[in-house]
Parts: C-alpha cells; sequence; structure tokens
C-alpha cells in the first residue's frame, strides 16, 4: 500500500501529459462548420467557374486554328493543282524534245549543205530547252512551297489536337469541381443542408436588392460604354451558367460578350481572348463600361461602373449583381482592363 501515492503521481503525471493531446486532437478533427462548408463550396463553384473559362478560351482558340487550318488546305489544294499542271508541261516539253532528235540531230544539222535547215532547227532546240528550263524552275518552286504548305497544315493540326485536348480537360475540371462541391453537401445532415440552401438563397436576394438599388444609379454614361453597361445592368437576377450567353442565363464572358455586341462590337465568347481586344486602360483610370480582367490566367471579366464596382456574372450557384473589388475579387488579382 506503501506505492499507492507514487502510483497516483505518475498516473496524475501522465494525465497532465496526455490530455491536452487528446484534447487538441479532437479540436483539430472537428467537423467543419457550415460556415467553413460555405466558404469551402464558393471556392469550389469559383475554381470551376476559372475551369470553364479555360475551356471557352480553348474552344475560341480551336476555333480560328479550324479556320485557319481550312485557308491552308484550299492553298495546298491549289498549289498541288499548279504542280500537276506544271508537270504536264514538263512531260511535254520532253516529248517535243524527244521527236526533234536532241543533241544528236543538232550535230548531224552542224555538219548539213543546208545552213538555213540547220539554223532553223537549232533554233527550235533552243528554244526547246529554254522553255524547259523555265518550267523546270517554275515546278521546284512550286513544289517547294506545296512542302512547305503541307508542313504547316500538320503543324496546324498538332496545334487543334493539342487545343482539342485542353478543352476536354478544362471542362472536364470544371465539373469535377461542381461535383466535388455537390458531394460535400451530399454528406451534411438534410437539416444543414436545407439552412445553408436557405442562408445562400437569402445573401443572393439581398445582393440582387443592392444591385437593383446600384443600377438605377447608373446614368448619365453615353456612347458604347452606356450601352454596354445597361444591357448588363438589366440582366441582373439572371443565373449563371457554364458556357451560357443568354438570354436567361449567363457566364462571365457571355455577359460582356453579348452586352457589348449590342453596343456594335464583335468579341469572343472567352475573358482571356476579350482581354486582346479594345485599348488599353491603367488600372488607376478606370471609367465606366470598362472591361476589367481577373486572374492569372485571365478567368474572369466584368463591366466597370464606377466607384470600385462592377457588374458581373460570379460563378455557378450565383447570379448577375453588382459587385464591389479593390485590386482583387475573391482570390482573384485585377491584371488588365479595356475600352471600346
Amino acid at each position: 500500500m506503501r506505492c499507492a501515492p507514487h502510483r497516483i503521481s505518475r498516473a496524475l503525471a501522465l494525465l497532465s501529459v496526455t490530455l491536452p493531446l487528446i484534447l487538441s486532437t479532437s479540436v483539430a478533427h472537428a467537423a467543419p462548420t457550415l460556415d467553413e462548408i460555405q466558404g469551402r463550396v464558393a471556392i469550389l463553384q469559383e475554381e470551376a467557374a476559372a475551369a470553364a473559362e479555360g475551356a471557352q478560351a480553348a474552344k475560341v482558340q480551336l476555333a480560328q486554328l479550324n479556320k485557319t487550318l481550312s485557308g491552308i488546305k484550299q492553298e495546298a489544294a491549289v498549289q498541288g493543282q499548279t504542280v500537276d499542271q506544271l508537270r504536264k508541261v514538263l512531260g511535254s516539253i520532253a516529248i517535243e524534245q524527244y521527236k526533234s532528235g536532241g543533241l544528236s540531230q543538232s550535230l548531224e544539222l552542224l555538219f548539213s549543205s543546208n545552213p538555213s535547215l540547220y539554223l532553223s532547227a537549232a533554233g527550235s532546240l533552243d528554244s526547246l530547252t529554254r522553255r524547259k528550263a523555265q518550267q523546270l524552275s517554275r515546278f521546284a518552286a512550286a513544289q517547294q512551297r506545296l512542302s512547305a504548305t503541307s508542313m504547316t497544315v500538320n503543324d496546324k493540326l498538332t496545334l487543334v489536337a493539342a487545343t482539342q485536348a485542353r478543352l476536354t480537360k478544362q471542362a472536364a475540371q470544371a465539373q469535377s469541381k461542381l461535383k466535388e462541391a455537390e458531394t460535400i453537401l451530399a454528406r451534411l445532415k438534410k437539416a444543414d443542408r436545407e439552412r445553408l440552401a436557405a442562408l445562400a438563397l437569402a445573401r443572393e436576394n439581398a445582393d440582387q436588392a443592392s444591385s437593383l438599388a446600384l443600377a438605377k444609379k447608373a446614368n448619365g454614361i453615353s456612347g458604347r460604354a452606356g450601352v454596354s453597361l445597361k444591357f448588363a445592368l438589366k440582366q441582373i437576377g439572371d443565373r449563371y451558367i457554364f458556357g451560357a450567353s443568354g438570354m436567361q442565363y449567363w457566364d462571365c464572358s457571355g455577359l460582356t460578350m453579348r452586352a457589348l455586341q449590342v453596343a456594335g462590337v464583335s468579341l469572343p465568347h472567352s475573358a482571356a481572348a476579350q482581354a486582346h481586344y479594345g485599348k488599353y486602360v491603367p488600372l488607376n483610370a478606370l471609367k465606366p463600361g470598362d472591361l476589367v480582367f481577373f486572374g492569372s490566367p485571365i478567368s474572369h471579366v466584368g463591366i466597370y461602373m464606377g466607384s470600385h464596382r462592377m457588374v458581373h456574372a460570379p460563378r455557378p450557384g450565383s447570379r448577375v449583381k453588382v459587385a464591389e473589388f479593390g485590386m482583387a475579387i475573391g482570390s482573384k488579382r485585377l491584371v488588365a482592363a479595356r475600352r471600346f
């Protein structure tokens, strides 16, 4: 029994060491809060939207490559016909030269007693030789052009295949991000899912109300800027859908493409591609109607409306709205602006 106090003190010492570890481990593995889940889902939706914009950029590039490839193939077909025609001409010249007897006949004529016959035949042979030399030169040049064009066709075909693969990969990545978000929500209890859905709806409704109020203040803007901005503001409340460009559903570049189209400007359906159109604008000199671009590589676009606000189609699960931004929106940095 004398050892009991020692045993008790050792047990207490061991408990003082292990209890904080047990508590910290339980805290580390604690279930995430609904706010944390909501934040994670929003991030996945933003990443899905970025991947979808990457797919749109690949789609635009693929269309341009196919158009270029079609033109090059037509050029190759014309060049092929030219080579065939020149080949036939060379064949007929060769036949003519063979019939004339070539050099052996010219030697015979050289020793002929009729000088006029020699001069006439020699002139014909010289003419044939010159024609053949000219046609051979043209044939060689035509073949070289055809060969170069054929190599270009092969290069473009390689680019088309790579771009098609990138389009497929980006589209799959977008769907994968959405699936991951859906999986997270599916693991929640029904009551928690309903609560999150109610919170998201309330936030979207509040954003829509404030966006509509701000839209009423966007007056006095003229020209293309005013036309495109007013069009975009009329779409407030419309849902975001991958690859959509109106008139009820939008993605970010679909909204800006259609808004500028109404103002008479033709743009591709891709935020990254749109960043190459219009005039460069310094980020400290923005005006209403400018397009503002986010992400590196560029994966989001909106229409600036002044006072550090823009109208945009944000991401899956959200609607067209007016949002405030500084040098970034969410995790995407403001990288460029263009004016039309």
